[in-house]
């Protein structure tokens, strides 16, 4: 299991200098929206943050928003595995590891382990960024292990649900397209405004999906602000979405190895 897994970790890694246009778009993407929310929005934005002096409210939106930016980079990256899974499954390659010895789980798993390389790889590029435009995180080291620690367990569990919505996708165009929704949680979490500024039904919907504590996290971390039970939910939420990842994936695969 490990060797194999081992061995197709290899091959995804080898697709990802390949097409290194899957990897750019991962990075350029978030990389924008920081740009433009920043300095085109994050003055107005800033301001609004409760107890900002509207004079440094920039530099404000920049420490706020920094977590649901990181947390765009990670959904993203769920984009690449899919489309990758998508082609293996379009082009045959998969139909041929079914007749080979290989574990089955291990043509999967080396498809998650190295989108959770890459997508780590996009978090600490977008985060240099941060840092060269002004964002200034006051972690201490602990904070900033435990951090890596949970961009890696988030990487890890949407990596697997890239992968089953790649093989739930019967063209390479659709397993572009169905990860997008991933990236519109930070977007309707607490990632660019605080969830009490939005409406009741929404706010609900806001505080209880898994990017907010995701973000909410981070931002504890990186801020040293107190994170209170946001790291355990969390955690439980990366275990959820593995676990749904895990299950929806094996089971389209034995449902296609049965075809």
């Amino acid at each position: 299991m490990i060797a194999d897994t081992i061995t197709m970790l290899q091959r995804n890694l080898l697709h990802m200098v390949r097409y290194p246009g899957l990897s750019l778009f991962t990075i350029l993407g978030p990389v924008v929206a920081l740009l433009l929310l920043v300095f085109v929005f994050g003055g107005t934005l800033g301001a609004g943050l409760p107890g900002v002096d509207p004079s440094g409210g920039r530099d404000a939106y920049l420490a706020y928003v920094m977590p649901g930016i990181l947390l765009i980079t990670i959904a993203g990256s769920a984009g690449g595995t899919s489309i990758t899974v998508a082609m293996d499954m379009t082009e045959g390659i998969t139909a041929r590891f079914r007749t080979m010895s290989i574990s089955r789980a291990a043509v999967l798993a080396g498809h998650v382990v190295g989108n959770t390389l890459q997508a780590v790889i996009a978090v600490a590029l977008v985060l240099g960024v941060g840092l060269l435009i002004g964002f200034r995180p006051t972690a201490s080291p602990a904070e900033w292990l435990a951090a890596a620690g949970l961009i890696v367990l988030i990487s890890f569990a949407v990596s697997w649900l890239g992968v089953a919505m790649g093989m739930q996708s019967k063209t390479v165009e659709t397993a572009s397209n169905l990860p997008l929704l991933l990236t519109l949680l930070p977007l309707l979490g607490s990632g660019f405004v605080p969830t009490a500024s939005m409406p009741g039904w929404l706010q609900w919907f806001a505080e209880y999906q898994p990017f907010t504590p995701f973000i909410e996290s981070l931002r504890g971390l990186l801020l040293g602000t107190l994170p209170g039970w946001n790291p355990v939910l969390a955690i439980g939420w990366c275990a959820v979405l593995a676990l749904v990842g895990y299950a929806w994936s094996m089971a389209l695969y034995e449902r296609k190895s049965v075809r």
